[in-house]
């Protein structure tokens, strides 16, 4: 299928997958809930922690997983083992949203299905340097599961950012059309899933969703560096909206000496809606923040390289005032309900 794929013209087959990929996941998703599925497959009942109210299915791997894993397989023949990666990570983190697994079990499987990719695709780097970007992969896949708490969010980011790989695969200088429909494959299934996901959500993503996808965004950014179809900063910017929000957190954290791998309530899209911004306000914030950061880091493909490192610099500063904008507001919020309080 991906040779007669790539013999249409790109802006149409481009379409027909992106179409396809939404319309497959809806009708998986839809047919869940119709049927009660989704609640025997993994529920959300909120806790202390949680942003949302009356218990929710998480089963948006269950359309998403899928539909990604056959668009890969039919689409990027060359990609068949990441989609099988994939597909073991996702059926780990379905135990997870079921039973509930030790963090060390999960972390092992992360590192399996990453260290797999690059020593199975190792790029032409010093080994130190591959071991680093492993790590950063790592850090990827479970930063994605941490940002997904917030209706709309991790679905609009997934959307937007493999969106972002496809044009990018396309308009490189050596262009991957097969990664260019993988990667539209899994934004479709994401377009089908923000369907049930938009504010008031009737799916969540779950772990079988969220950590299948941040595997997806680092393997799918690790080999488009390795063939040279993009700069190594490119994936970083394109998920920088995450990267940023989830590092700063995490980092905030250890300096406290809090445990890292609980839930909580301290990411700056978890503020911003507690703070009264909402679901939908957040989420429209975050949409403009992450399609600005993709439309910069597709422009910048040609450019100079020192343009190029500028560029990265410039947007991260303007993370960072946007962030000190949220803590500013939440300081503001915290005052205001301590002031009603008496306190």
């Amino acid at each position: 299928m991906s040779t007669q794929f790539l013999a249409l013209p790109p802006w149409l087959s481009l379409t027909l997958t992106g179409v396809a990929a939404a319309a497959a996941c809806a009708l998986i998703l839809g047919f869940l809930l119709k049927s009660g599925l989704a609640w025997q497959l993994a529920t959300d009942v909120p806790n202390h922690r949680s942003l949302h109210t009356r218990p929710t299915p998480r089963v948006g791997g269950w359309g998403i997983v899928p539909v990604a894993a056959i668009g890969i397989w039919q689409l990027a023949p060359s990609l068949w083992l990441i989609a099988l990666l994939m597909l073991f990570v996702a059926a780990i983190s379905q135990i997870d949203d079921r039973r509930g697994l030790p963090a060390r079990v999960r972390f092992a499987a992360h590192l399996f299905v990453v260290i797999t990719t690059v020593s199975v695709y190792p790029a032409a780097v010093p080994i130190w340097a591959l071991a680093v970007i492993a790590m950063l992969m790592v850090w990827l896949v479970n930063l994605y599961n941490f940002m997904d708490g917030a209706d709309g969010l991790a679905g609009g980011m997934t959307l937007f950012g493999f969106a972002g790989y496809a044009a990018a695969a396309m308009l490189s200088a050596n262009a991957a059309p097969s990664l260019a429909l993988a990667s539209l494959a899994v934004a479709g299934a994401a377009a089908g899933f923000l369907y049930f996901n938009f504010h008031p959500a009737r799916i969540f993503l779950g772990d079988a969703g969220s950590i299948s996808l941040g595997f997806l965004a680092g393997a799918f950014g690790y080999w488009g560096w390795r063939d040279d179809v993009w700069p190594i900063w490119f994936p970083a910017l394109v998920f920088s909206p995450f990267i940023c929000d989830a590092s700063v957190t995490l980092l905030r954290r250890l300096l406290r000496g809090e445990k890292i791998w609980e839930a909580h309530r301290e990411h700056y899209y978890q503020r911003m809606v507690r703070s009264g911004m909402g679901h939908a306000k957040t989420a429209a914030v975050w949409y403009v923040a992450m399609l600005s950061g993709i439309i910069l880091a597709v422009s910048a493909l040609g450019w100079p390289p020192i343009i190029q490192w500028v560029s990265v610099g410039v947007w991260v500063l303007v993370l960072a005032i946007i962030g000190i904008g949220v803590d500013a507001r939440w300081r503001r919020f915290n005052s205001a309900t301590l002031e009603k309080r008496g306190v």
